[in-house]
Order: C-alpha cells, then structure tokens, then sequence
C-alpha cells in the first residue's frame, strides 16, 4: 500500500488554506482601493506622520460597510 490518499489529503487542506489566504487578499486589496479613492487625506495622512491607526479604523470601516451592504442585499 501505498500513501497516496495521506498526501492528496495533505495537499487539499494547503489549496483550501492559500485560496482562503488568496480570497482574504483580494478583499482587503479591494477594500483598500476603495478607501484609496473614498478617503485619500487618511492614506496621505497615515503616509507623512507614519501612523496606521487611523488607517486601519477607516480600512476596517470600510470592511464593515461593505459586509453590512452585503448582508442586507442577501
């Protein structure tokens, strides 16, 4: 006998966790874009003085907004 289904057991869970890692991403990407063209001054802002604090509050609002619009449309 041989190991096959371990190993194509192992490679299934390292697909499924990079395509959730890839999903991920892609969101936060998507929702950085859009705070990028909605809200430039934070961006220039957490730039200059180096802070991400208030970056990353908008980010999340951002996030939530956007999950907040989705769940009420399903």
């Amino acid at each position: 006998m041989t190991n096959e289904p371990d190993v194509h057991r192992g490679l299934n869970h390292v697909a499924r966790i990079a395509g959730l890692v890839a999903v991920t991403a892609v969101f936060v990407a998507a929702a950085a874009i859009r705070l990028l063209l909605t809200e430039p001054m934070t961006i220039a802002t957490a730039v200059d003085t180096g802070e991400i604090a208030p970056l990353l509050r908008q980010l999340a609002e951002v996030v939530y907004k956007t999950m907040a619009g989705l769940l009420d449309y399903l």
